[in-house]
């Protein structure tokens, strides 16, 4: 009977212990950003599948006597580190008010540019910041200080307004109350049109994300004000 038939394969393992079996999986779990299934873990880890589908089990297993705050779930052919369903409330207060942490320059300035400058596309704000701000942008987005507003109807590119979340966090009840730049800045206009000119979209888009190497940008607005 051929290797083919019997579905069973010579490759030669990584020389990793069976007692490191369940280490292995888990550290490959922690990184991974997507569900993996077992035969992706078992190329991952060295081992035969049958092995890594006793050791998933088993970790699964051993995560529910220990009561811990996350399981290890087997979805849609796919294994994945999950948080337990008991503790939802918990993380959704930290994600949606937990974290603390000042916006980075980076995202301060961002949102500035929205907010004098709204409705504002992606493009036009990485022009005037002479850097990629897609992923700062993202930071935004999902902090609730900036939102989508329609389309620019010349170049369908989306366009980006400020909240009533970032009203309510700079302490203002309408955009006019924001200070006028003019007494600190160079025309606002001819500097716009300055930079957009000696930065292309192809070069913006060719540079790394801004804040890529920091990570998500973590906010609460309220303290953006220093």
């Amino acid at each position: 009977m051929t290797e083919a038939a019997t579905g069973e394969s010579t490759e030669e393992t990584l020389p990793i212990e069976v007692g490191d079996l369940r280490p292995a999986l888990e550290a490959v779990l922690m990184v991974a950003d997507e569900p993996l299934d077992a035969a992706s873990l078992a190329s991952a880890v060295g081992h035969p599948t049958a092995a890594v589908v006793a050791a998933l089990e088993g970790l699964a297993a051993e995560y529910t006597d220990q009561g811990r705050g996350f399981d290890l779930r087997n979805v849609a052919g796919g294994w994945r580190f999950y948080t337990r369903a008991e503790y939802a409330g918990v993380v959704e207060g930290f994600v949606l008010e937990g974290q603390q942490a000042r916006l980075t320059q980076a995202a301060l300035e961002t949102l500035a540019v929205v907010a004098y400058k709204q409705p504002v596309s992606r493009a036009r704000v990485s022009a005037i910041r002479g850097v990629n701000v897609d992923g700062v942008m993202r930071t935004l987005l999902t902090r609730g200080l900036v939102e989508e507003a329609g389309q620019d109807h010349e170049t369908g590119a989306n366009l980006y307004r400020t909240t009533g979340y970032f009203l309510e966090r700079i302490g203002i009840t309408d955009l006019g109350e924001l200070p006028e730049l003019a007494p600190y800045l160079p025309d606002l206009a001819d500097m716009e049109e300055e930079l957009t000119e000696q930065v292309s979209p192809a070069a913006l888009a060719a540079q790394p994300e801004e804040g890529a190497a920091n990570g998500d940008d973590s906010a609460d607005a309220a303290e953006s004000q220093a």
